[in-house]
């Protein structure tokens, strides 16, 4: 403790009798070494503090010196710990990490293992599920429902495949073996005969190429791709003018005006196919109506022949199905109108149900969406037709 001229009023036992080593200058929170401290052979490397306060209604000022060896040990130390405890405290941390993310990631490598194992020629494996509720677990039952997806569709088309195949080779065949039996004897075959079976059986094969693009247009996603306003009215009554139907009654009740909208080309072969299932199996009469509601236009196409099955109304849809295989072979069917009549509907995103007609056969109803004008009123353009047949 000193006076404000430097005096020492107090100090401790190891230093009592000596003079002021520091000092502390007014205003000053630095203190400052004097040179009595180089005398007392205090060292350099001490924390000196100096406050100036008031004690008994005198001005005085303290100061404190500490040494830094204690510090500088602890410092030390605290180096020494760090350099070898941080080393291993990461290396601890690694460990940890890697075996907590491995046992984590177990799973997904045997997904991927698994994934690795499966090939196009067999897609019935399946990924193992972790059965957890977390991440991996929903990929894993992600990947086996996409597996399933995939094994289905491979499955549809391969079968698909085949039977395109033995359709189109069906027809090659009947040509091919007429050729043969006419050039083993060429004077007294048939040539007129065989040149009209081969005419017959190259449109057959003509008409079912057709079906197969459209089939894979479908499968592309390309059907309708441009919609106009169509007018079902004058597209129905066109069809019944160009459908033969020897024996067979074709009535017509369509309002004029009649609309939707949608590709006319698809719209037309979708009620062609309709149309001729219908005039196939009808004995005497086939009955054409649309009616226009808040819902959109239906389109039924009745027939009064034998009638479908409940059980079978759905699977007609499907890719060369054929309820009556011997029939349909006859009329040089190979299976698909019905299947591309619901394609091109969905395309359209219309539907197709088949239910019983009144007084008996099959009633095909078509349910679609209306093109509307400002006005609110059922608005039909022109139609537009490609030609083109089946």
């Amino acid at each position: 403790m000193l006076t404000p001229d430097g005096t020492v009023l107090a100090a401790t036992r190891n230093l009592t009798g000596r003079p002021a080593l520091y000092t502390l200058a007014p205003g000053s929170a630095t203190p400052v070494r004097q040179p009595a401290a180089d005398r007392a052979g205090l060292p350099s490397d001490l924390s000196v503090y100096g406050e100036h306060v008031t004690a008994g209604g005198q001005p005085v000022t303290i100061i404190t010196i500490t040494g830094t060896y204690l510090r500088s040990q602890v410092n030390q130390t605290f180096a020494r710990l760090l350099a070898i405890g941080v080393p291993f405290l990461l290396v601890l941390a690694g460990g940890t990490v890697w075996l907590v993310v491995g046992h984590a990631l177990r799973p997904v490598e045997q997904i991927r293992g698994a994934v690795t194992a499966i090939t196009s020629a067999d897609l019935s494996q399946r990924v193992p599920e972790p059965g957890t509720d977390d991440e991996i677990g929903r990929l894993a039952r992600t990947m086996n429902d996409m597996l399933a997806r995939l094994e289905d569709a491979a499955a549809r088309q391969r079968r698909f495949v085949a039977d395109a195949s033995h359709e189109l080779r069906s027809p090659l065949t009947a040509i091919r073996t007429g050729l043969e039996v006419g050039l083993f004897h060429p004077d007294r075959a048939p040539w007129p005969q065989i040149a009209g079976r081969a005419v017959r059986q190259s449109q057959r094969l003509e008409q079912l190429i057709a079906q197969l693009l459209v089939l894979a247009k479908a499968d592309a996603h390309q059907l309708a791709a441009r919609r106009h306003p169509v007018d079902l009215a004058a597209l129905l009554a066109d069809l019944r003018a160009a459908t033969p139907a020897p024996g067979i009654s074709i009535e017509l009740s369509v309002p004029p005006g009649t609309a939707t909208a949608g590709n006319p080309e698809d719209l037309s072969r979708m009620f062609r196919n309709l149309l001729d299932n219908a005039v196939r199996y009808a004995r005497r009469r086939v009955l054409i109506t649309a009616a226009t509601g808040p819902d959109g236009t239906i389109v039924e196409i009745a027939d009064d022949g034998p009638g479908i099955p409940a059980s079978e109304r759905e699977r007609v849809f499907g890719r060369f199905v054929r309820l009556d295989a011997s029939r349909e072979q006859a009329s040089g069917s190979a299976g698909l109108g019905l299947a591309i009549a619901r394609e091109i509907a969905a395309a359209h995103g219309a539907t197709i149900v088949l239910t019983d007609a009144l007084g008996g056969g099959t009633r095909a109803v078509v349910t679609m969406g209306g093109t509307k004008s400002a006005g609110g009123e059922t608005t039909a353009g022109p139609v537009h037709r490609s030609g083109q047949n089946e």
